[in-house]
């Protein structure tokens, strides 16, 4: 029995909602990475990217669990003396939440050009509308919602 090697050309994308309801950041951001790189799929192979599109909805409802919410900060640095600048998770998430989700799948994601793509398939909105309907986007729900 041969090895299925998946190549470019076959690869079909689909488009996928996920809600992002009283869902633990950590958790949707390594189920969203497995479907951004194809890792969901039986044709999974490693240098071929297999991945799909998704759309995150309602970014704003996303739950930080223990004391993430405060204690934990974003840094960066500007390139400049002295520019390292931070701010914490709960300033923004009320400025701007879907960072907060595109900056832990991303840091899920391999560390490559194709890591780099893969991102560009995603697509995080702070309440439940978007503007992808053309596309016909299939909902899927996730495991490990917090009741």
């Amino acid at each position: 029995m041969k090895t299925y090697m998946a190549n470019p050309a076959t690869v079909e994308r689909k488009w996928y909602v996920v809600d992002a309801t009283k869902m633990p950041l950590g958790r949707l951001a390594s189920q969203v990475a497995d479907i951004l790189t194809g890792k969901n799929k039986p044709i999974y192979t490693p240098h071929v990217d297999t991945g799909d599109f998704v759309i995150v909805i309602n970014a704003d409802q996303v739950v930080l669990t223990g004391k993430k919410l405060e204690q934990k900060k974003l840094r960066w640095h500007t390139g400049y003396i002295g520019g390292l600048k931070e701010v914490d998770y709960k300033t923004l998430m009320e400025k701007n939440s879907c960072k907060v989700i595109e900056k832990a799948v991303k840091g899920m994601l391999p560390k490559t050009s194709m890591g780099r793509k893969q991102i560009t398939r995603l697509h995080v909105c702070k309440d439940a509308e978007h503007n992808h309907q053309a596309q016909k986007p299939e909902v899927i729900t996730l495991k490990g919602v917090i009741e």
